[in-house]
Parts: structure tokens; C-alpha cells; sequence
């Protein structure tokens, strides 16, 4: 990493009157960093620099956004590695994980960029009877207003662009409040925000512990809440009073293997132990529940087992490492008594199990009573759990069989399964071919159910973040004829 301390962003100008807030290396356990913490007037300070800022973001013209976010791209290209070694210190991301990240960080800013020049109105067709004669209506999309971003610590960049970037599109300006246990790469972003053309007060970038960010949920200046985490979400929404609220909540998404998949069946596991693996499971869409058509289920079970048993745990710096660590001891203790508690109630262990310290191995089950934790919460670890079924229509069920709904991935070759999956599915998206990890930076993405309410991806984000300004004209007759 580049410096040993960070500071935060207030008003788009970096504050450091402290470095109370300690950053762990989640690998080693020791000390990474140390960043400046805000109180509560600095807090107030960066609420009232954004509403302030509204005015001059949203007379920005669409072009001048667009520049701002052409710089963050290119400079993000030129600190690629810089980004990705900080996501393997701060979140124990694996080196190919973590690269991935930066990857989607400036994919996310390029779209943005370009569809900060697209952001159209339309015109209407009042005439729909005789009393609107004459009439003619246009709309154009204005910037909500000041917006408040919290953050969760598993995607440290591409979660903070999805908020950040659509918001300078749109001509939002914001406060962020990221992860507290991984704030150094939105500090990152901070960093090259601040080098921008910006108005004064346009960001802030505050690294606080959840406790202490009351007013970025409850203060009515605000006018949207965007929140990505756990289902503490629904609190948050309670609490924002008038505001517009954006929940990303997580999941425990199921993927089908169709009895047509038997020829790809290497094809369809390799991509499924990066669903169920990657990043130690730490996704919202990372693959949980994985169901099998029962003629296939042992050839894939065997093949499955056997890749998930070969991976790698360790130093998530070393490029042939795919499980590091997982977030914290608390999430580590969760996962481990999930598990004791899944097979004391039956189910059958193949691979894996407890692991040690912050490192779990890849852990797959069968058997497992629908009713443990292992399926119907979100487990946000490295455990998957195998199923066989005998009918299509059933395994749709079975998946819908969830307090969740963000995304699915069915395997099929049947167009009229796919057709009948999206129809029947309760979530927010269906993948046909591919795992429900599968996102791309620039579709609309979000949930149903306990997953949350309303959609990202830049171009839904920018949607949610303007709202349609509305212009009647009546053309007024000439009095001389």
C-alpha cells in the first residue's frame, strides 16, 4: 500500500485530526493501517456541504460530469495494483479476486461516464381526448438531491463505485460511509475524486462504525438512502422517514443443473466452484443452494467434491490461493456453528469443515434439512449445499423455497425451461448458462423479498437517483383569426 495512514474526505477536501480507526490485515492479523475517524460535527459538516453543493452539482453540464469521470478511470488504470493490493490487505481478497475488482471499479466509472451524456428526457402526447386539444408535455430528469451511500466491507471498490459513480452522473453529490473494517479503497477513490473539477461539497467520504451513523440514515436533508449489506437494511428503511431508500440486502442464491447438461457437466463445475468459492463466499450472489436433476447427481457430486477438496487456502496474495480469509472471528464462529448445527441435525459433511483461525476450507453438504440456517439464511461463506431432484417444475419451487430472492442461474439448454424459470422464479434476476454470481457492471441489479427493493447497475442507479421534471405547453389560439 502506498501510506501507512489515510485520511478521510470532507467536503472533497482530505482531514486528518486523528488516526483512531485501525485497519487489521485480515490474513496476518496485524496492524495495516490507521485512518483519521470523523465525529459528530464532522458528520453535520458533510451533510450540510452536500445540500449546499446541489445547486452547483446539478448545474454542471452533462460533459463536465463526464470528464470528472474519465479522470477517476484513467486513474484508476494507472493505480490498478495499488487498488487490488489494498483489497488483499484490507479484505483479505485473493490476488485474482481482488484484480477482478479494480477491473469492475473501472468498468463501473467508464459506463458511468458515458451514460452521463445519455441522461434524456422525452416528450409526451397529451391529446388523449378532446379537453387536452393544443396541449404538448416534456419531461427531463433532475438530480434528486443530496444522497447518503453505506457501504458494506466485501466489495470495498465496486460497491462504492455503483453509489459513487451514478451519483456524479447524475449530478448528485453524497456522503459515503464505507465498510469501517475496509475503508481504504474508498479512501482510495477520495483521493482521486479530490483531484477533480468537483464543486466544493460535492463528497464525503466518512469511515465510521455503524453505531455511529445515525444521521446519514435519519436526517430528512437527505433525500436517498442507499444502503448494501445485511438485514439490518429494514431498520435503516424505518428509520429514513420521507427519503427515498435503496436496499441491497443479500441473498442465498440456488442454481439448477438441467437433466440436458450431462456433455458440459466439467464445464458447468468449474463454473459453479467459482460461484460457490469465490472470495471465500463473501457475495450476495455467491452460489449456496445448488440443484442437480437426480439421473446426473452422482457424476456431478463426484466432480464437484473433488474440485471444491482441491482448493487452496492461505495468503491471499499468492496467486494460486483461492480461499483467504474470511472477514472477522465473528463471521468465522457463525459459519462454524451452522455447520456443527447442519450435520447434528443430519446432514452429510463431503468436504471441508472448520478450518482455522479466519481460514475455512471449501465445505460442501447433502442431506440438509430445509429448515437450518445453512438454507434459508445467508451463509456469506465458503459452504455450498448439494441437492438432487426429479422434476423441473419442482426445482423451481425448491428454489423459491427462500426467505430471499436477488439472483438464480439455471443450467439448461431447453429455451422452454429458461422462459419457464424467468416466469417462475421469485428474484430479481435469472442467469441461463452461468452461476448467479455472473453480474455485469452496467444491468440493472437488485432483489425481491428479504433481498431488498429497487435496482443498481449505472443506468438503473442514475434512474433511481433523478426523477422526471414535468413542462405543459398550451398553444394558445390566435385571437385575429
Amino acid at each position: 500500500m502506498s501510506a501507512q495512514r489515510y485520511p478521510y474526505y470532507l467536503a472533497n477536501v482530505a482531514q486528518a485530526p486523528n488516526a483512531d480507526l485501525e485497519v487489521i490485515d485480515k490474513y496476518h492479523g496485524t496492524l495495516a493501517a490507521r485512518v483519521a475517524l470523523p465525529d459528530a460535527a464532522t458528520i453535520e459538516r458533510a451533510i450540510a456541504a452536500a445540500v449546499a453543493a446541489e445547486a452547483p452539482l446539478r448545474a454542471l453540464p452533462p460533459y463536465a460530469r463526464q470528464q470528472i469521470l474519465e479522470h477517476c478511470v484513467a486513474r484508476f488504470r494507472e493505480r490498478q495494483e495499488e487498488l487490488a493490493l489494498t483489497l488483499c490487505v484490507e479484505a483479505g481478497k485473493p490476488i485474482r479476486d481482488a484484480r477482478g475488482e479494480v477491473t469492475r471499479l473501472i468498468d463501473t466509472f467508464k459506463v458511468a461516464a458515458e451514460e452521463a451524456v445519455r441522461i434524456d428526457g422525452e416528450v409526451l402526447n397529451l391529446e388523449i381526448s378532446a379537453r387536452a386539444r393544443g396541449y404538448r408535455g416534456f419531461t427531463r430528469r433532475v438530480p434528486v438531491g443530496a444522497c447518503s451511500f453505506i457501504t458494506p466491507f466485501n466489495f470495498p471498490l465496486n460497491l462504492v463505485a455503483h453509489k459513487l459513480a451514478p451519483a456524479i452522473a447524475a449530478g448528485c453529490p453524497f456522503v459515503l460511509k464505507p465498510s469501517e473494517k475496509t475503508p481504504l479503497g474508498a479512501l482510495i477513490i477520495g483521493e482521486v475524486l479530490a483531484e477533480t473539477d468537483l464543486p466544493a461539497g460535492a463528497f464525503s467520504i466518512l469511515p465510521l462504525p455503524g453505531d455511529h451513523a445515525a444521521a446519514l440514515v435519519e436526517d430528512a436533508r437527505f433525500k436517498l438512502l442507499s444502503f448494501t449489506g445485511g438485514q439490518i437494511g429494514w431498520d435503516l428503511k424505518a428509520r429514513a422517514g420521507r427519503k427515498k431508500v435503496l436496499l441491497e440486502l443479500g441473498g442465498n442464491a440456488a442454481c439448477i443443473v438441467d437433466g440436458d447438461q450431462r456433455a458440459r457437466l466439467d464445464a458447468v463445475v468449474e463454473r459453479m466452484i467459482f460461484g460457490a468459492f469465490y472470495q471465500s463466499g463473501q457475495s450476495c450472489i455467491s452460489v449456496q443452494r445448488i440443484l442437480v436433476q437426480r439421473e446426473m447427481y452422482a457424476g456431478f457430486r463426484q466432480r464437484f467434491v473433488t474440485a471444491a477438496a482441491a482448493l487452496r487456502m492461505g495468503d491471499p496474495r499468492d496467486a494460486a490461493v483461492t480461499l483467504g480469509p474470511v472477514i472477522d472471528a465473528a463471521a468465522a464462529a457463525r459459519l462454524r456453528t451452522w455447520l456443527d448445527e447442519a450435520i447434528g441435525s443430519g446432514a452429510r459433511l463431503l468436504c471441508g469443515g472448520k478450518g482455522e483461525g479466519l481460514l475455512l476450507p471449501a465445505s460442501v453438504l447433502e442431506n440438509l434439512s430445509h429448515a437450518a440456517k445453512l438454507w434459508r439464511e445467508e451463509a456469506f461463506g465458503p459452504i455450498a449445499v448439494l441437492e438432487p431432484f426429479d422434476d423441473f417444475d419442482a426445482a423451481l419451487r425448491t428454489v423459491n423455497d427462500s426467505g430471499y430472492g436477488l439472483q438464480a442461474g439455471v443450467f439448461t439448454d431447453s429455451m422452454a425451461h429458461a422462459l419457464r424459470a424467468w416466469d417462475a422464479l421469485d428474484v430479481g434476476g435469472v442467469i441461463v448458462g452461468d452461476v448467479p454470481s455472473f453480474r455485469v457492471d452496467n444491468m440493472p441489479y437488485g432483489g425481491v423479498k428479504r433481498s431488498g427493493l429497487g435496482r443498481e447497475g449505472i443506468r438503473a442507479s442514475i434512474l433511481e437517483m433523478t426523477e422526471p421534471r414535468l413542462l405543459v405547453i398550451r398553444e394558445q389560439a390566435d385571437a385575429s383569426h
